[in-house]
């Protein structure tokens, strides 16, 4: 690979670096082709971008970046990159789910807005809402008081109805 082509990628991996707000670094010794594309299209779909990096680029890549020096040790061996713009926690739960299917894909290092977790940590992560359900859930308290408020007074109203029927029938009567 030429200088200029080496250089070109290291500043592309400086963008996404730090656009992205998760990094995960895995080892895909020993899965199969089928397999990767497979992975690669969950990745696609949920806006991920993986990408396979000799690990000297990322080093260089990762210096001119600040708060990943904890990385360094961990780029050792084949290394591949999901970067996450969006959420952090998707790539977690979308590895978690291949790695059911096939247990070879093993994350080397987790780093969620710099801040750097073992591989061991997946489990946990994937376990964690993704941003769209924490919004999810908290307009749901959000809202469960105010439907609250509309079921009593729709009760009250409702109660009236009934007495003024009540009235009604006894004076026809």
């Amino acid at each position: 690979m030429l200088k200029n082509q080496k250089e070109k990628i290291v500043e592309e991996l400086k963008e996404k670096i730090s656009r992205s707000q998760a990094l995960y670094l895995a080892d895909f010794t020993g899965i199969t082709v089928e397999e990767i594309n497979n992975l690669r299209r969950e990745f696609y779909k949920a806006g991920v971008d993986y990408h396979v990096v000799k690990n000297t680029l990322v080093k260089k890549a990762l210096g001119s970046v600040t708060g990943y020096d904890k990385v360094y040790d961990k780029l050792v061996g084949p290394t591949a990159i999901a970067f996450a713009y969006d959420d952090p926690i998707i790539p977690a739960k979308i590895i978690k789910k291949f790695n059911e299917k096939t247990v070879r894909l093993k994350v080397k290092s987790c780093v969620i807005e710099k801040q750097v977790l073992d591989g061991t940590e997946l489990d946990k992560i994937a376990t964690m809402p993704t941003r769209p359900e924490m919004i999810a859930g908290i307009l749901g308290s959000i809202n469960a008081p105010i439907s609250g408020v509309v079921g009593a007074i729709n009760a009250v109203i409702l109660d009236l109805v009934n007495v003024i029927d009540a009235i009604e029938k006894k004076k026809a009567a």
